[in-house]
């Protein structure tokens, strides 16, 4: 489908001179970037993914945003404060405009806040905010049940949206501001922030035209990119070969095996970091009998070899896993170690009555996370050696999320990469029990469910002394470790590759989020 976007109205002239004409000038500085996959909506609240929150750092801006130390700036928000122990008070930016040339106020932000806590992926992050109160037109409180460490971290994931923009009925009659998962709603595809570029053209898994904002907010930012010309190239070869050749100046990632290529590139530089998304598998216990024994899901996780994956799949751009916590990380259990060790996986598999094996299904992405597809074909052959037999299927992004929500395998792969930088976050969304109410759960496909693990959880969400937190977190990861809840895999570092020139690396993170408005092209 191909839609042209836009938080104005213009005619169908305007529109299509606007979509096709450079910007002119000798300012004019035109992007053309390639990632592996574009984002499946426009939505910020529809799906709680990497590219989601990639595309919502071009056309929102948050309240306020990471910095590359992990500590917080100002965005729309320009200070806050503590006002008690539930409060936190947020001074938001006088004069911001929307897309829609709209002016932002306190009512936006309250109508946003609002919306996320009755989106299905994001509630659960938004489950201790108990309430946002407008105090003036740009001023809001968020009001906490009861004392909650990372009031900060989550503000972060709070894109103020433009309420007038998304009030009302679409042409079919439906409510613009309807949240529909993998649908074509209205804010699926439009879009008014009040982030660096507008979106002036989308055509789904093609290509995406962005344009900068002319009223943006943000003046001091040194960013001079006109135009992005954003196209998807899921096979890394082709990607890679694309940045070698000139046809686009931006990519990510960049493979394990073509690192050497970009960085020795006589036009390409290379930035890369160490990594903290999990690459995991998860086990379908309501699916298949087998999982529910502890012995079948300890001898999943001692027959994958996890560290031949990151030393080979990935080249060693990879740190093999045996939790979910990275190292930094207030819940990393340093006893936790990788635990490949095949004997001891068929001696489980007899011990359990499964020595003669049983099939199951197995999904993954072929284009969401490095070597995705290649790690789902390794992981199948090494299940083969306990006499598991695996129905693997791999399929582009867009097609996958669906199935993955849907629970449509036995098996099916996740990455996840801490929302609120906080080990909490990935007990929340992949090991709590699945409460649609709450949120909780929402990405944990294998039904895993522990009472202690949902109440230590919790728990860890009302303490703020770090260090009493830390023994808590850690403690879950042993409880889910011995139970094999999931089958961790690695943390998968990031690489980026731009032609000179472009400095892409002022405005990448860890997170992530690259921050494309701040990018500058000499």
């Amino acid at each position: 489908m191909k839609t042209r976007l836009f938080g104005w109205a213009l005619t169908a002239a305007t529109v299509a001179v606007l979509a096709l004409s450079p910007v002119s000038g000798a300012s004019a500085k035109v992007l053309k970037m390639a990632y592996d996959a574009d984002p499946v909506s426009l939505d910020p609240h529809e799906q709680l993914s990497g590219g989601t929150l990639q595309l919502s750092h071009m056309i929102f801006d948050p309240l306020i945003r990471w910095t590359k130390d992990l500590g917080f700036e100002g965005r729309i928000a320009e200070k806050w404060e503590r006002v008690d122990a539930a409060t936190m008070r947020f001074h938001l930016r006088s004069g911001v405009k929307f897309h829609s040339g709209n002016t932002l106020t306190a009512a936006d932000v309250k109508w946003t806040f609002d919306r996320l806590k009755g989106s299905p992926d994001f509630k659960g992050i938004f489950a201790p905010f108990k309430e946002m109160k407008i105090v003036d037109g740009l001023t809001v409180d968020v009001i906490t049940d009861g004392p909650f460490p990372l009031v900060l971290h989550n503000a972060t994931y709070i894109f103020p949206m433009d309420s007038k923009f998304y009030t009302g009925t679409d042409f079919n009659g439906k409510p613009k501001d309807a949240i529909i998962k993998h649908g074509n709603a209205y804010a699926s595809t439009h879009a008014s922030g009040t982030g660096p570029f507008v979106v002036l053209q989308r055509e789904q898994g093609v290509r995406i035209d962005f344009r900068r904002f002319d009223d943006y907010w943000d003046k001091n930012s040194k960013g001079n990119v006109t135009e992005i010309i954003f196209t998807p190239i899921k096979e890394a070869p082709t990607r890679v070969a694309a940045l070698l050749s000139g046809d686009v100046d931006f990519i990510a990632p960049v493979p394990p095996t073509d690192l050497e290529r970009v960085q020795n590139g006589s036009n390409t530089h290379l930035v890369t970091m160490g990594g903290t998304r999990i690459i995991t598998f998860q086990l379908n216990s309501a699916r298949v009998p087998q999982f529910k024994d502890v012995r079948v899901r300890q001898a999943i996780v001692h027959a994958v070899n996890n560290e031949g994956i990151a030393e080979k799949i990935m080249k060693g751009f990879a740190t093999t896993a045996g939790q979910m916590s990275p190292k930094g990380y207030l819940g990393h259990n340093s006893s936790l170690t990788p635990r490949f060790d095949l004997d001891k996986a068929k001696a489980l598999m007899k011990e359990a009555g499964q020595e003669a094996g049983f099939s199951v299904t197995m999904m993954a992405p072929n284009n969401r996370y490095v070597n995705d597809a290649k790690i789902a074909e390794a992981v199948a052959g090494m299940l083969a050696k306990i006499n598991i037999k695996v129905d693997l299927k791999t399929m582009p992004k867009a097609q996958y999320w669906p199935k993955f929500d849907e629970r449509a395998a036995d098996i099916m792969m996740i990455g996840w990469h801490s929302d609120t930088e906080d080990s909490a976050n990935f007990y929340e969304f992949l090991a709590m029990t699945v409460d649609k109410e709450t949120g909780r759960g929402q990405y944990n496909s294998g039904n895993y469910s522990n009472a202690k693990v949902d109440e230590m959880t919790v728990k860890t969400l009302k303490m703020t002394d770090d260090a009493a937190r830390a023994k808590e977190l850690q403690m879950i990861e042993k409880i889910i470790y011995d139970d094999a809840g999931f089958v961790p895999l690695h943390w998968q570092n990031l690489a980026w590759g731009a032609r000179k020139g472009v400095m892409i690396g002022d405005v990448v993170n860890v997170m992530n989020f690259p921050y494309l408005g701040d990018l500058v092209i000499q």
